[in-house]
């Protein structure tokens, strides 16, 4: 496996991995405070998600027409496999804590992570830790904040019609 191929699906998949969980952790745990509808949620992204977004860095590759088929399959496979385990990961602390207390773990977990990766790509590049830091968060806290509301906007609309 070369260095590019663990690069793209790597960054890709942990980035897109953390920000669209935390998003749907945070979303399904506003609009129905159910742990088997979070896991159920967090199992989809991690199929399909992971599918899909590998497929995305498949065809870009492609696009580029820069790279054999070999690397392209390979940061195929990295993306779907970061992506994947990202993303399943977060069924650990719902299972295991309270929901409300795993959400608040999940965020932190989540955003730490985040914050690393940010700052060992910032580093790799020579560019300022902390700006790509605070860019990448700010960018994580929105998904939740917006998600959040979205969720609590559904669970409102819904309680009247007893969907929940």
């Amino acid at each position: 496996m070369n260095n590019h191929s663990l690069k793209i699906g790597i960054s890709f998949g942990l980035t897109s991995g953390i920000i669209t969980t935390l998003g749907l952790v945070v979303g399904l745990n506003a609009g129905t405070h159910s742990k088997v509808v979070i896991i159920g949620g967090i199992l989809t992204i991690a199929v399909a998600d992971a599918f899909s977004d590998a497929l995305g860095i498949h065809v870009s590759e492609e696009a580029e027409n820069k790279h054999s088929e070999k690397e392209i399959w390979e940061s195929t496979l990295c993306t779907f496999l970061a992506k994947f385990i990202f993303a399943i990961s977060f069924v650990i602390p719902i299972i295991l804590l309270p929901l409300e207390t795993a959400i608040i773990v999940s965020i932190i977990c989540g955003l730490s992570l985040l914050s690393v990766f940010s700052f060992y790509i910032a580093d790799t590049k020579n560019g300022s830790r902390w700006k790509a830091v605070v860019e990448h968060l700010s960018i994580a806290i929105v998904v939740i904040i917006l998600t959040d509301y979205i969720g609590n906007q559904v669970q409102c609309l819904t309680e009247p019609l007893d969907l929940v």
